[in-house]
This record gives structure tokens, sequence and C-alpha cells, in this order.
């Protein structure tokens, strides 16, 4: 190991040992973490940190006036309805309609507790409807944490990496899964996460078609909603709409985030839109858990009500807010978090200018997006060699393994903490990497 390195090799050493991390490249989002914050805190030399998918970017002062505004009026003394407030409810329905083109009633609207409680809500619910529909089939790559919810729950799941399966691929792959009978719900993010493809119509339509003819619900996690930057989702009610399964199945959930598009990350607060139809689907087993059979009574009054009796009242009230100016065409939120598109270039030409390669990098046959995230490999090094190895020249990320992908060489890359000022420190670190490990 070389230790002439921008981050000094004994401090890191140390703290890979008091963290008993046995393998720093397997090591969780969370672990990657607080490694870095344990070496910063004693060097005083700060990170590239591109490890964590949070936003970095200002929340949306829309929200942060109307949830003050809301605490004045004392609903921090006041219980939500567990499915959420009317107001809230009525724009969750009006933006899937402006922004994805899809009719959903605000009934089947509900506010959750950051979209990971949507999809914990979901995986619990989906997997208790059917007896002989135990598994969660996942479309990886994907987010950790969402196996993490099943190993919690003890619901078995399955997944494959779709990257070998673009386009018409997909129909063989999917069905060869579904057709053993065991899957009840199956789940992906568009754009994804870690990997920033985004389906194609062609196979939303075929993952539609697919889960109609097994009975499977399909679980949409969009929570990078309209930040295909290819295409200007910005304007209410015109073309061209979020790509979504709801165009080709009435099995459906969509698990929309307000973390990244609004930059309200802290205040846990994400929307769950239920496709009519799914809602109120009658499955004789959820009355063995709930008392009840329906699919939208047992999500709310079983699920949702047992997790928090409700989201947070005031972060509520902001979303709805936040909503109302962007459905009425007051507030363009497209305009704002494209700076992670624009960053994103930036950074993929320092990182494939010194020896470094784009992983993922076709939809079919277009170019992928810049966005949140990209994905990275270096030759002669696994992922899990090329995190450990980043860590001592000051960048941090996380290797694709724990993502489901079978692209063993890759490294996820988040912009969103990364500030332009930071990018002549990253070209720097980034170019005594290549220096010290030249490409034969």
């Amino acid at each position: 190991m070389i230790k002439d390195t921008p981050i000094p090799y004994d401090v890191i050493k140390k703290h890979i040992r008091l963290m008993k991390l046995d393998n720093v490249g397997k090591a969780s989002i969370r672990e990657i973490k607080r490694l870095v914050d344990y070496v910063e805190q004693e060097t005083g030399q700060k990170y590239i940190r591109m490890e964590m998918g949070i936003p970095g970017l200002p929340p949306s002062d829309i929200g942060v006036k109307a949830e003050i505004e809301a605490l004045k009026k004392g609903v921090a003394s006041m219980y939500p309805d567990i499915d959420g407030i009317k107001p809230l409810k009525k724009e969750i329905s009006r933006f899937v309609k402006q922004f994805a083109d899809t009719d959903i009633d605000p009934r089947s609207c509900i506010p959750t507790v950051g979209s990971m409680q949507g999809s914990f809500a979901a995986f619990m619910t989906c997997s208790r409807m059917y007896k002989e529909k135990d598994t969660v089939l996942f479309i990886d790559p994907g987010f950790p944490v969402h196996k993490q919810q099943c190993r919690v729950l003890g619901i078995p799941f399955e997944s494959f990496d779709v990257y070998n399966y673009r386009g018409e691929k997909l129909r063989d792959k999917l069905e060869s899964m579904l057709a053993n009978g065991n899957i009840s719900a199956m789940l992906y993010s568009n754009p994804n996460n870690p990997a920033w493809i985004c389906f194609t119509e062609t196979e939303l339509k075929i993952i539609g078609e697919l889960a109609d003819k097994y009975n499977v619900v399909v679980l949409e996690d969009l929570a990078y909603f309209a930040m295909d930057f290819r295409k200007d989702i910005s304007e209410p009610g015109k073309p061209p709409f979020q790509a979504t399964v709801a165009k080709y199945t009435d099995h459906y959930i969509l698990l929309i985030s307000s973390s990244k598009a609004f930059s309200y990350a802290g205040q846990r607060i994400g929307m769950m839109a239920i496709s009519d139809k799914l809602f109120d689907a009658h499955a004789p087993n959820l009355k063995h858990y709930y008392g009840f059979d329906t699919f939208g009574r047992a999500m709310v009054f079983g699920t949702i009500y047992a997790l928090s009796a409700g989201t947070t009242h005031s972060s509520q009230h902001a979303l709805a807010a936040i909503l109302k100016e962007t459905n009425d065409g007051k507030y363009n939120f497209i305009e704002v978090v494209k700076e992670y598109g624009e960053k994103a270039k930036i950074m993929k030409k320092i990182f494939t200018d010194n020896g470094f390669k784009i992983v993922y990098n076709m939809d079919e046959d277009q170019p992928l997006a810049d966005g949140f995230y990209f994905t990275i490999s270096y030759p002669g090094f696994t992922g899990e060699e090329l995190i450990e190895r980043f860590i001592y020249y000051g960048i941090s990320a996380i290797s694709l393994t724990i993502t489901g992908s079978e692209r063993t060489e890759g490294l996820r890359a988040c912009v969103s903490l990364v500030s332009r000022d930071q990018f002549p420190d990253l070209k720097y670190r980034v170019e005594k990497f290549n220096e010290h490990h030249p490409v034969s």
C-alpha cells in the first residue's frame, strides 16, 4: 500500500482498527460515513464525500414557511389523520396527474414518514395478500436498505441485475422469475439508485403486462422523480411526463420522495400513491392479519397505523404547500435540482480523464443521463478494493456489490454533497491516484 497519500495513512489505519472494519470495501453506507467523519475530525482535511445519497441543496423555502406557520397554529399538539390531511392528499393526487399523467383518487394518496416508510409498509402488506405469494423481487441494482427492510420483516426476496436484460430481453428474464408463483411484489427505482439507468417505455410496458399476468404488485420507487434531465418534465400538465408503469398496469404503488426533488429530507415526509383498483382490491388472507380484507384499508388502518399513527403534522402542511405551488406552475423544482446533473457531467470527466470507466453507461441505445449518481471503475481493481484505496486519497463512495449489482468492479458516486469549490481538490486527488496506480 502506497503511504504517500493525500490523507495520512496511519490515521486511517487507526480508525479502521478502532471501528473493527475487517473490510472497508464491504462496509455499509453509514459505516463509510462514520469512518470518514472520524478521519476528518482528526486531520481537519475535508473529504470528497460521495457515499451518502442525501440532498446538497437548501430546503424549499415554501415548505419551511408553511411548516413554521402550521406550528404557530398549534398543529404539534394534534394527531393528524392516519392517511394524511386533506389538502396534502389532494395535492399529491394533482401532482401525480400533472407530472406523471396518472389519475389517482386523493383517498389513495397517503403521506408516509419518508419514502422508506412507504416501502416498509408496502412490503409488509403486499406479502400478506396471498398465502402462496410471500416473496419480494428486486430488479437490481438498488438501494441496499430495501433488502434490509425485508430481512427485518422476515420476508424472503429474490433479485437480478437488470443491466444484462434491457429492452425486450427483460421479458423472458422477468417471466422466468414471476412464473414460480411466489412473488407478491417487485420493486425498482426509476431513475435508478445507484446506476442512474432509466427504464424505457418498452421495459415499463413489459413490467406492467407481466404484473397483470401474474397478479404481482409493482412498487415503483420514484425517489428521483422527474430527474432524468434528458427531458424537461417541469411544466405541469404538459408532456413529457415522468415515465411510469402506471400506464401499463393497475397493480402498482408509486413511492415518491420529497427528499431529493424538494430537498426536504430532514422532515421525513414522502408520498405513497396506490392505484385505485389496488386500493379497493380484496385479498382474503389480509383478514388473518388485519381483521379486514380490503388492501387500502389494511394498508392505512392496519400497517400505517401500527407503524407510526400518521406522518408528522407540520411536515404534511409543508409538503402540501410545496406541491400546490408546483402544481399551480409557480414553483419549478426541476430548475433547482438540475444542479445535480451539471455537477455530474463535470465530475465524470475528471474521473474518465484519469483512467476511470463509467460502469453503467447506456439506456438501451441512449447514453445515460447525468444526474444524482454515476458509477465508476478502475482497471485492475474490484469495487471493494477501490473503496479501500480511495479512503487514503480523501474520496468516499460505496461499492456496487452492496446494491445487488453484478458489476463487482464498480463504485457508486453521489454528486450531491460535493460542492463546486471542491472540484480542484477532486481533480488533484484523482490525478494522484492515477499517478500512483498507472493504467498499463
